[in-house]
């Protein structure tokens, strides 16, 4: 039977360059690496359309093997001790997963070779299982050698007296192991870190180059394990962090980029066209725009971005409709109302003010205004990965003096803005606000308090959506209000009454409690009268 060549249309990398994060003293151990790559190309697919083809490893793949397994320390050994890869579904993660286990398992010269498979639960873990498992039964070489447990789902080696084995869940049992090889599925559905510390330190410790391998999509909870693995992935991509053990790929879009863009897509699957097909993503993508509840999924799955698991009350396209420029010469001395969702000494404090239109040809413009404590903003930046430094240089958020906010400062901010434009009423939550709207009250503005329960919340916020879809509010684009429109969760009574909550949204959402109140006090003040009298409530 001849041998199977690589078709001469599939991708392979052609020009590899070692990982930028290779040491000086390391070295590339070209040999190595061909080993890998020769031992993985010769295992077979075991699904769909590729079942039984060799694994013919596309350029992104290759480079993560090379770099895992050529990479190498003065002593000969793996200087990557952990590989972070994430990446979106379908783009064959788990089949990469599945033949680095193997290599671990037979080829990595490691005698009684520990390999194991770990997941959020037994069945998550034997997912990349019985995709090995399926490899070594489709070859030969290494079927002879081998005895398969399905039900236990374990593999032994007979050549080397190794095994890998898929684990439970259950963190007690697992102290003591003596990794070699540890692939861990889908990390974002960790619900603590407690399984992937007692797997990863010190189990490994009695080996000479134990490998950890991790593979995940993004996920939603920004206070797991996996997200501050992907922080670290993150800050020593771009440089911010240094760990020379740890391998970071991640392939996913930012915030800043434009999920809509086809484009992009290729920037969160490398396999987009060999394992992915172009029109099922554009399926999806069409259902997302059409269904703001499936944004979400199809942001996390297809373009592995950190999402909120809540769906999301203001869609990003219909938010980004008010992005036209705002002419602020044009604002001066006209009328406009606020609106102040006032924080705790610690936190964020938000002020908005809305100018209603004065014609048919009008929009709502709306003017946001944030403050923070500036001893505040570096540990803000790492424990949310959410820029404050950067919106505080570019102006878009104040800092007040030390670790509390001085709300003299806003005040005597609000009372400089009250000298350019007319300000005719300041909607306030009374909670902790009383000094300050006396203080408001002495300067000369009219102060009003504004209930936050479903009775004062729910008319002006449907119409705060109802607006923003007809692209009826302008906002400039203001990178901090359209971080907080996206973090924005609503709850909802029986009667379909809605109101933002703070404590089910991600993120901070003060900037939008505070332009809904200040929206409110427009439309009550409109001549006409009120438009919630004239034509009933919006039902979202």
């Amino acid at each position: 039977m001849p041998r199977e060549k690589r078709p001469a249309d599939y991708p392979r990398l052609l020009d590899y360059t070692p990982s930028p994060f290779m040491l000086p003293t390391s070295h590339y151990d070209k040999a190595k690496a061909d080993r890998a790559v020769r031992f993985i190309e010769n295992l077979r697919h075991t699904k769909g359309k590729w079942d039984g083809k060799r694994f013919w490893l596309l350029p992104w793949q290759e480079q993560i093997i090379r770099d895992i397994f050529g990479i190498v320390d003065e002593d000969g050994n793996r200087q990557f001790r952990t590989a972070y890869v994430e990446i979106g579904k379908k783009n064959g993660k788990s089949e990469l997963a599945a033949a680095v286990a193997l290599y671990l398992l037979y080829a990595d010269n490691e005698p009684s070779a520990e390999v194991y498979g770990a997941a959020a639960d037994r069945q998550q873990a034997s997912i990349v299982f019985d995709v090995a498992k399926r490899m070594v039964e489709k070859s030969p070489a290494l079927l002879k050698r081998s005895k398969i447990a399905a039900a236990t789902k374990r593999i032994v080696n007979y050549s080397n007296a190794g095994f890998y084995q898929v684990l439970s869940a259950e963190v007690g049992t697992k102290h003591g192991l003596n990794v070699s090889g540890l692939v861990f599925d889908e990390v974002h559905a960790q619900p603590n870190r407690k399984l992937y510390d007692v797997l990863t330190k010190g189990s490994g410790d009695a080996r000479e180059q134990p490998l950890y391998f991790l593979i995940t999509t993004a996920g939603t909870d920004k206070e797991s394990i996996c997200y501050e693995l992907h922080v670290k992935a993150l800050d020593i991509l771009a440089g911010r962090r240094i760990d020379h053990t740890f391998y970071p790929v991640v392939y996913g879009l930012t915030d800043d980029d434009d999920w809509t863009d086809e484009e992009n897509w290729y920037k969160a699957n490398p396999s987009l066209g060999q394992t992915i097909r172009i029109d099922r993503v554009r399926e999806a993508f069409l259902e997302a725009k059409e269904n703001p509840a499936e944004e979400n999924v199809f942001k996390q799955l297809r373009l592995n971005m950190w999402v909120s698991s809540l769906t999301r009350f203001i869609p990003e396209q219909i938010y980004d409709l008010g992005n036209t420029p705002i002419d602020m010469d044009a604002l001066k001395g006209r009328e406009c109302y606020g609106g102040l969702d006032l924080s705790s000494t610690g936190d964020i404090t938000a002020f908005v003010l809305m100018f209603p239109p004065r014609n048919e040809t009008e929009k709502y413009v709306m003017l946001p205004f944030f403050w923070i404590p500036e001893d505040t903003i570096p540990l803000r930046v790492r424990r949310a990965s959410v820029p404050y430094d950067v919106w505080h240089k570019q102006g878009y958020i104040m800092a007040t003096e030390g670790n509390v906010i001085h709300y003299a400062f806003i005040e005597k901010f609000i009372e400089k803005l009250g000298e350019q434009y007319h300000i005719m009423e300041i909607a306030f939550d009374r909670w902790g606000a009383v000094q300050m709207v006396q203080n408001l009250e002495g300067m000369g503005f009219t102060v009003v308090p504004f209930g936050q329960g479903f009775k004062d919340m729910s008319p002006p916020t449907k119409e705060f959506l109802k607006l923003l879809m007809e692209g009826n509010i302008i906002h400039g684009g203001n990178p901090v209000m359209r971080w907080m429109s996206g973090n924005v969760v609503v709850d909802r009574d029986a009667a379909e009454n809605i109101k933002p909550t703070k404590a089910k949204s991600p993120e901070k959402i003060d900037g939008i409690v505070a332009a809904v109140m200040a929206l409110d006090r427009c439309i009550r003040h409109e001549q006409q009268g009120s438009v919630y009298d004239e034509r009933g409530l919006y039902v979202f």
